[in-house]
């Protein structure tokens, strides 16, 4: 049985970064698309390239947006819009809720805040973490044996207590801070 845990909404953040963001590469590749000198050979051919780069950018943040969280046995599965992303709850070891965790964090490789936040990410109290989320206020994390996952569920308190019901052994503490 795969039960269901929508995303968190939309704060108007990530909204007007999405819409702001999504007009800037739209922007960006028609500018690019206007100025190609020649109608054929290798630098129409190059300008084509160069302007199609901001809306692979566009859609590629938009495929990998996080829709919802499903947990079906012991996986959790991040939702896209075409795939989603399989996380094994088998070794989870601690969750919490902590909207602030995520302040401060510095992005390795990910997205920012067009469509959603996900990616790679660091801070000092996490360490690497993986984070898939809309709105902070809702974060939720997850640590595992040799990963930290945060995401942002709608309802972070049912999916806490879901996931402590289904695996009693999880601490539901946060981790101790090092002063």
């Amino acid at each position: 049985m795969r039960l269901q845990f929508p995303v968190a909404p939309w704060p108007a953040s990530l909204k007007v970064v999405s819409l702001l963001g999504t007009a800037a590469l739209l922007a960006a590749g028609f500018s690019a698309y206007r100025v190609i000198p020649t109608p054929s050979g290798f630098t129409h051919q190059f300008g084509l390239g160069v302007a199609l780069v901001p809306v692979l950018v566009l859609l590629g943040c938009l495929i990998f947006m996080v829709r919802g969280y499903a947990v079906e046995g012991s996986d959790l599965f991040v939702e896209r819009l075409l795939t989603s992303t399989r996380l094994p709850l088998a070794e989870i070891r601690r969750v919490w809720l902590e909207p602030a965790i995520c302040k401060g964090s510095l992005r390795i490789f990910g997205n920012a805040g067009l469509f959603s936040f996900t990616g790679l990410f660091y801070s000092k109290r996490l360490g690497r973490y993986r984070l898939f989320a809309t709105d902070f206020s809702h974060a939720v994390v997850l640590v595992f044996p040799d990963s930290v996952v945060v995401i942002t569920p709608e309802k972070p308190h049912a999916f806490i207590e879901y996931l402590r019901h289904r695996f009693p052994h999880v601490a539901t503490t946060p981790l101790a801070c090092d002063s």
